[in-house]
Parts: C-alpha cells; sequence; structure tokens
C-alpha cells in the first residue's frame, strides 16, 4: 500500500516536447487595459468648477453660447430654432413671396423719419413753412399707401398660399406677410433668404 503511494509521487518519467499544451497568442507587446481605463482615455476632460461662483460662470458661459447658436440658426431660417409664428412652409412661403418684391410698405418708417428730421431742422421762415407744408400733406399720403399695400400683400399671399398648399391652415397668414412687408428689408426677422427677383440669397464666404 505505501509502496504504490510512493512509486506513484516518485514518478520521474519525462515529458514529451511535443506534449500539447495550450499556445500563448503573442499580444500587442503590453497589458490590455481595464475597461474602466479605457473608457475613461475617451471622454473628454471635464474640469469641475472649484466652486459655487465657477459653476454659476460656467453654466452662464454655456447659455450665452446656446442662445447665440439659437439666434444665428433663427436668422437663418432653420426650422427647429424658429419661433411658432414663423415655422412651416406656408410661414416660409409668405416670407419668400414678400422678400422677393420691392413692396412700397418697406419705405415706409425711412419716409417718415426723413420727413420728421426735416420739420426740426432751422430752415430759414419760408423754407421751413414748405417744408411742414409738405410734413402735413406727406404723412398722411404715406399711411394712405402702406394701409393699401398691407390690403394688397395680404390678399395677394393668401391667394398664392391657397394655390399652393390645398388643405393647410392659413389662418393669420395674411396679416403675418403685411407685418412683414411693412419692415425695413434689413431689420426683418428671419432674414431674407431671396432677393428681390426671387434669387436666392448668396451666403457670405467664410
Amino acid at each position: 500500500m505505501f509502496g504504490r503511494r510512493n512509486q506513484a509521487t516518485t514518478d520521474e518519467t519525462p515529458i514529451s516536447v511535443q506534449d500539447p499544451k495550450p499556445q500563448q497568442t503573442q499580444g500587442k507587446g503590453r497589458p490590455t487595459p481595464k475597461r474602466s481605463e479605457a473608457q475613461g482615455r475617451r471622454r473628454s476632460p471635464v474640469t469641475a468648477p472649484a466652486n459655487r461662483k465657477e459653476a454659476y460662470r460656467q453654466q452662464r458661459d454655456r447659455d450665452r453660447v446656446q442662445r447665440s447658436r439659437q439666434r444665428e440658426g433663427m436668422l437663418r431660417g432653420e426650422e427647429k430654432y424658429l419661433l411658432p409664428r414663423d415655422k412651416g412652409p406656408v410661414r416660409r412661403f409668405a416670407r419668400d413671396w414678400v422678400d422677393s418684391r420691392r413692396l412700397p410698405g418697406q419705405y415706409f418708417l425711412p419716409a417718415v423719419l426723413v420727413i420728421m428730421l426735416l420739420s426740426v431742422v432751422p430752415f430759414p421762415t419760408e423754407i421751413r413753412v414748405a417744408v411742414l407744408t409738405v410734413y402735413t400733406l406727406a404723412l398722411p399720403i404715406v399711411m394712405v399707401a402702406v394701409i393699401g399695400n398691407s390690403f394688397y400683400v395680404g390678399y395677394r399671399v393668401k391667394q398664392a398660399a391657397a394655390q399652393k398648399f390645398p388643405g393647410e391652415n392659413l389662418k393669420g397668414i395674411g396679416f403675418y406677410a403685411a407685418m412683414r412687408s411693412s419692415q425695413i428689408r434689413r431689420l426683418r426677422f428671419p432674414k431674407p433668404m431671396v432677393l428681390p427677383g426671387g434669387k436666392p440669397v448668396t451666403p457670405p464666404s467664410s
């Protein structure tokens, strides 16, 4: 009994060099990184605020960048940044219809401003009386022209939109177009996407 155990434990039979062993694959020469370490490398470094004041400043900077991005998108007429009153293909059509034409309403504010400035300039008495007379007569005429232009624009835009978008809700589209037609072109918001005549606006080269 004891002899058999000693014989089994002291067996010194040489192992063949061809004895199959699991082959270890050659790696890249470096240990495989842990999952947490690999994820940490992929993340962009984030600087934690040192105090409440610093956190508030970082939040304010992010809000300012976001507001700037939204404003630029609104100016370009991007749908996702527009106000509810400006969204939709019908409103886009109304803006393009107005912006592609030179309408009398867009000259209303400049004309009123020029008349008001001329009325306060210290001209000689004769010239001043003539200027005041022109101011008194021209202002009502300009206002009547603007009101007539607004009715014309509202009617034409609503009629054209009904033909182009049958079945769409056209409520308020005439008033929307009329108000835009009375604004100075440079001050329109969103910015015009077409030039007078219908050609698209060429974006500024970067």
